[in-house]
């Protein structure tokens, strides 16, 4: 952890002279933004893999019919047609699981007051009035909501909030448009994915308690990585 951190304070040295006090805090998301560099290309296969399996829907609806009282039937069918159209029914989750590890490098850095031994010298640096060792609870104890550090976190909930009902409105208008498609009799739902639908728009709406939650040095890790993801599916998946 402790060259993860000098990554972090070298970052934050060459952005001081643009970002002077809130220089840690531009190093971290210039370090979220070459994670999602660096993971782009596996977002990329996902976008892919995420047409092919929506052009296979069809025939898993039929599958759906055909072995719908056979659980265990019906799975080995489905698997088995991945496997012949070559598409992964898990290619989707890899950029999200790959980023877990820097998410939980950041949490751990700035959620301890020592680093090999010595004292932790980037608990001293801040965004704006509010330092990024801290969380919401502090900033609501240091001068309530409408305080120094109250006011950036009510800032990163304003962006969380504004993405999250970006990917609302997209995610709606996805899952409506895939819970009809069609089948070989023409127009059966295909069934859990109305249930799904009802439930998905909502998911990004959990980022506002991550924020809330993590140091804020995670939670800047959350926000850019939130944006990044609103962004760039809006281009892959247009």
């Amino acid at each position: 952890m402790s060259v993860f951190a000098d990554l972090v304070e070298r970052l934050a040295d060459l952005l001081q002279p643009l970002f002077h006090a809130s220089a840690a805090a531009a190093a971290i998301i210039l370090f979220t933004a070459l994670v999602r560099l660096l993971v782009h290309p596996l977002s990329r296969a996902a976008a892919r893999g995420q047409r092919a399996r929506a052009a296979l829907q069809p025939k898993v609806a039929e599958l759906r019919k055909k072995h719908g009282k056979d659980p265990g039937k019906l799975q080995k069918a489905v698997l088995e047609l991945h496997a012949e159209e070559k598409v992964s029914p898990l290619s989707g989750c890899l950029p999200s699981l790959l980023q877990m590890p820097a998410f939980f490098l950041l949490y751990h850095l700035f959620s301890n007051s020592t680093i090999g031994g010595e004292r932790n010298g980037l608990l001293t640096h801040e965004l704006f009035a509010a330092p990024l060792g801290g969380r919401w609870a502090d900033a609501l104890g240091d001068g309530g909501v409408f305080g120094g550090a109250g006011l950036v976190y009510l800032g990163l909930f304003a962006v969380v909030a504004a993405v999250a009902t970006f990917n609302y409105l997209r995610t709606k208008r996805m899952t409506a448009t895939n819970t009809l498609l069609p089948v070989a009799d023409g127009g059966e739902q295909v069934p859990g994915l109305a249930a799904a639908g009802k439930v998905m728009p909502f998911m990004p709406y959990l980022t506002l308690l991550t924020v809330a939650f993590v140091p804020l040095a995670a939670a800047l890790y959350v926000v850019t990585s939130t944006t990044w993801s609103a962004v760039e599916r809006a281009v892959l998946y247009r």
